[in-house]
């Protein structure tokens, strides 16, 4: 398999942690062992994830791995609406931040079905 630092999916997902660990600089104090560190360990999670299935040998391992993926971007997305609903981010980074996730599930899903299809 092709260097995962290469593939758009790996790439989307690296800009969204960096998002998440930029805009979670400001959560409150109190929150750096709740929200704060839930949302930045599910960022890296996403990107993690698809770096460890790229690294596996066949099909199956790679798909379970991408699916963990999947899961920990609807965690970050879950986060992030609740970092908007406590006010510790804005409007504006609360949209590029969502807008993200969108691109990088729609990226990962076709993953996904090209790692299915050749099962």
């Amino acid at each position: 398999m092709e260097d995962f630092k290469n593939l758009d999916v790996w790439q989307q997902g690296a800009k969204i942690a960096r998002l998440v660990y930029q805009s979670s600089k400001s959560f409150p104090k109190d929150e750096v062992y709740g929200l704060t560190s839930q949302i930045r360990r599910a960022a890296v999670s996403v990107i993690s994830n698809i770096a460890e299935g790229c690294g596996r040998k066949h099909t199956k391992e790679t798909l379970r791995f991408l699916y963990m993926s999947r899961g920990s971007l609807y965690e970050v997305e879950c986060q992030n609406e609740l970092a908007k609903d406590f006010g510790y981010i804005g409007k504006a980074t609360y949209e590029l931040t969502s807008l993200n996730i969108q691109t990088c599930k729609k990226i990962l899903n076709g993953f996904i079905a090209y790692h299915r299809n050749k099962l």
